[in-house]
């Protein structure tokens, strides 16, 4: 179990990296100074951004939590605390104390909004005194714009969301339609039965952009498919019999057979499709307008784009060339059938697609709840009740069937409600007690007597320091689907070379990726866009601060990594990001700048990076620096960064 007093022996040590080591390298820094003899410096360039030094609103309507079921979720929450507490106690384990006001708020902050909280959102929380003050709070936080740009890095790993697939598909509408189902609390087995039968294109229907996301790749979708949203990796079943579990090859096959007639591409017979493909057609009458027959990129993506329809057109599935099981010959045609229980009697007469849907988002298919149940445990506790969350097996068993149930069927209940799944979670004294130090690689299972004490992914680092270095994090958001539909849809039946000649200007200059990227520089410090994690485009390149702290490259489910590295320490201890709050008039240095008192001061610092008050030993390593300083400006800068450099800073209690 942590305390402060575990974590304060790396201020002081990080305090003495920064002093001897980085003086030289610190910024011009604009707090305050006492008044000394010498004179006063001049007045520092402010070199933000406009954008972010003042604060913004945010357009977005997020559904909020209902507040009439407060009291039944209360109760929910604690059966779920006994179910805990049992199988803990019977493991021979005991409960973890209640964490402190200040643990509990840093930690919900971060799990929650994706971010640390303000210096006023602390201040304000722990003056209070209301009873209920940590459900007040949760459920603030849940119906908040920060729950759904951190929901929202969390969907983006899991379901590999990036702005373009290929060169020509247009993947930023699904990523909109994916944040949108966030911020309406849209019901979790409508929205991926959505997902899975979508058809048209990516800006008239979205959800097309779950299937296009492996296009050309039928096999690859249905094992990302069933690892995603039944915890079931299926995956070797493709190429042979699964050697550690009991799916066939066959089986493979058999469940391929589903979905194996989608198309993404129009076909003849769609409008303007009669003997040749529209989109080709197009962009051979354009080589006539340019020099040398060269169209320019933008153009041919606008028109290639449009040549991607997604539908429904059943086909045979067949075994493959060398199947080598006695139960079927090669090239045998498959039917559909699906792993474990039945099709819904209500799908019987629907399309593959729909019958595959239907059976996979059904409330008596306990996998797809508890999948997802399994998946907010992790996002919340940091380790969960069945690891790898996505291999359920015989030689993975869940720590606590009887509360992996409980949750399931209160998901159920509810409706598919992932909102009030993670209220029911959080309102739970598990979530709120004191955290563990453990890690899977120990071996041994893990009760719960409390969460477990975790590394900030890269999204929460990157919002998290933007918290503190400006007032407006939110300069803007990622395009929605109507932006794209408006300058980028093409009807080929009627569409000809000047319509899409002006389409692909209009394209060019308000949503394209350049068009994008330009506008992430106008909001930007040192080449770094001052914005959320979640509104900029995706991937980010390698050489981002996100990258280096492990954000993933969108490739593989749940490619993010945790390790630390010595990039992330070189960007932690001397990086523009970090940089960004010390110059004036970032958010942190305009909040000490309006405090008088130096103790005041210290505590607002250490209430901006750690959601604390300093403890004595830390008022004397802090008075102690200052008084070694010439001026303030090193000293308070000093403390900040060394804060900064802290695990105190980096996990979460």
């Amino acid at each position: 179990m942590m305390r402060p007093s575990d974590w304060n022996p790396l201020f002081h040590r990080s305090l003495k990296i920064v002093i001897c080591t980085a003086f030289l390298a610190m910024p011009s820094v604009a707090f305050a100074q006492k008044k000394r003899s010498k004179p006063a410096p001049k007045k520092a360039k402010i070199r933000l951004p406009e954008s972010v030094r003042q604060p913004g609103k945010v357009d977005m309507d997020v559904k909020p939590v209902k507040h009439s079921l407060r009291s039944s979720v209360k109760s929910a929450a604690n059966r779920l605390d006994g179910l805990i507490e049992n199988k803990l106690i019977s493991e021979g384990g005991t409960p973890n104390d209640l964490a402190s006001d200040e643990v509990f708020l840093r930690r919900v902050y971060l799990d929650v909004a994706g971010r640390i909280p303000t210096l006023k959102e602390a201040t304000d929380f722990l003056a209070s005194d209301a009873p209920d003050r940590r459900e007040n709070l949760i459920d603030e936080l849940l119906g908040s714009p920060d729950y759904v740009s951190n929901m929202y890095n969390f969907w983006a790993d899991t379901l590999r969301l990036v702005d373009r697939p290929t060169n020509n598909i247009i993947g930023e509408p699904f990523l909109h339609y994916v944040k949108e189902s966030i911020c309406t609390n849209k019901p979790y087995d409508k929205w991926v039965y959505e997902m899975l039968t979508a058809e048209g294109k990516s800006w008239e229907n979205p959800a097309v952009g779950y299937q296009l996301r492996d296009d050309g790749m039928p096999l690859p979708y249905i094992d990302n498919t069933v690892r995603v949203f039944l915890g079931t990796q299926i995956g070797c079943a493709q190429c042979h019999d699964h050697p550690f579990d009991q799916w066939t090859q066959y089986q493979f096959y058999e469940l391929a057979a589903f979905t194996t007639g989608t198309r993404t591409r129009i076909v003849k017979g769609d409008p303007g499709f009669t003997k040749t493909n529209p989109a080709n057609a197009m962009i051979t009458e354009a080589r006539k307008h340019y020099d040398k027959g060269r169209v320019p990129g933008h153009m041919q993506r606008l028109i290639r784009a449009n040549s991607y329809r997604v539908s429904e057109a059943p086909r045979a599935m067949r075994l493959p060339h060398d199947y080598a099981y006695e139960d079927a010959k090669p090239k045998e045609v498959v039917p559909a059938a699906v792993l474990w229980g039945e099709v819904p009697t209500s799908a019987k007469n629907s399309s593959p697609r729909q019958k595959f849907a239907a059976w996979l988002t059904s409330p008596e298919n306990p996998q797809f709840s508890n999948t997802i149940v399994n998946r907010l445990w992790k996002r919340f506790m940091g380790v969960g009740m069945v690891e790898p969350i996505d291999d359920f097996r015989d030689e993975h068993p869940c720590v606590n069937k009887k509360a992996m149930a409980f949750l399931g069927e209160e998901l159920i209940r509810g409706g598919f409600d992932l909102k009030e799944l993670t209220r029911l979670i959080l309102y739970s004294e598990t979530y709120q007690r004191v955290a563990t130090d453990y890690t899977l690689t120990s071996g041994e299972p893990y009760y719960f007597p409390g969460p477990t004490v975790r590394r900030m992914t890269a999204e929460q680092v990157w919002d998290s320091l933007l918290t503190m270095a400006v007032q407006n994090p939110w300069p803007f958001q990622r395009p929605t689907t109507q932006e794209f539909a408006d300058v980028i849809d093409l009807d080929f039946a009627t569409a000809t070379y000047e319509t899409a000649a002006e389409k692909a200007e209009r394209f060019l200059s308000t949503v394209d990726l350049g068009a994008r990227r330009k506008l992430e520089r106008t909001h930007s410090y040192q080449g770094n866009t001052l914005c959320r994690a979640s509104e900029l485009v995706s991937p980010v390149p390698a050489s981002h601060f996100l990258r280096q702290f492990g954000q993933g490259d969108r490739e593989t489910i749940n490619g993010s990594q945790q390790e630390a590295t010595v990039p992330q320490i070189l960007a932690m201890f001397n990086g523009p990001i970090t940089h960004v709050m010390l110059e004036p008039g970032s958010s942190i240095v305009d909040n000490i700048l309006a405090i008088e008192k130096t103790k005041d001061r210290i505590d607002a610092i250490f209430l901006s990076v750690l959601a604390r008050r300093p403890i004595p030993k830390d008022r004397v390593i802090a008075a102690r620096e200052l008084s070694q300083q010439t001026n303030d400006n090193v000293g308070y800068g000093n403390i900040l960064w060394a804060l900064l450099n802290t695990r105190e800073f980096l996990f979460i209690q």
